[in-house]
């Protein structure tokens, strides 16, 4: 189902959508919507899985089968096919996860800042993705790099130099949260003041 409304959404937006998947760890609330707690190991097979059922509903083939161990499809229709490659970003963190993301994904989409990936180990994580990518055949460069940059803080004098030092670990895009207690001011001062000095 995920496959499919994917490629809806791609179709329906002239080929801008994207797809941001992880491996859980929120078990509390996937098994409160009736999917199963897994371990970590389990859940990096079962993304792993994941992704190459997508890649199948994706491909242009008629019929689709895949045979995992925690998912299987056996000749399912694809549905609508998306306008564009659609990208798969992934948000990880461990090293098994991080190898996932070289192997497999067209993006790492990891929140920075210390209660997520702390900036002091984000360069040994971007080696990690670099090394599986290399070990799987691909160009690490084709795996993208787009950091959440989490809470801006201070004047906004002080918002260039804060992203700065989260492109300058390797990201090309950085996504920033809108504050909401002044959302239009906080997006013209981004766009006036920050992003010229950050160029």
């Amino acid at each position: 189902m995920l496959a499919k409304a994917a490629a809806s959404l791609d179709v329906l937006s002239g080929g801008r959508f994207e797809l941001g998947i992880g491996a859980g760890s929120f078990w509390d609330a996937v098994e409160a919507m009736g999917g199963p707690r897994r371990t970590p190991g389990e859940s990096v097979t079962a993304l792993a899985e994941a992704i190459a059922i997508l890649r199948a509903f994706w491909s242009g083939d008629r019929s689709v089968r895949v045979e995992g161990e925690h998912y299987r499809v056996n000749g399912a229709k694809p549905g609508p096919q998306p306008a564009h490659p659609i990208g798969i970003w992934v948000g990880a963190y461990g090293p098994r996860m991080l190898a996932l993301t070289g192997r497999l994904a067209d993006g790492w989409l990891p929140s920075v800042g210390s209660h997520y990936a702390d900036p002091r180990d984000v360069p040994a994580m971007q080696t990690r993705i670099d090394d599986a990518a290399k070990r799987a055949g691909r160009d690490p460069a084709a795996v993208r790099r787009v950091a959440n940059a989490m809470g801006l803080s201070g004047e906004a004098g002080s918002w260039a130099g804060q992203l700065e030092r989260v492109a300058e670990l390797g990201f090309d895009t950085i996504l920033v949260a809108v504050r909401e207690d002044d959302p239009l001011g906080f997006i013209r001062r981004l766009g006036e003041d920050v992003a010229p000095a950050l160029r």
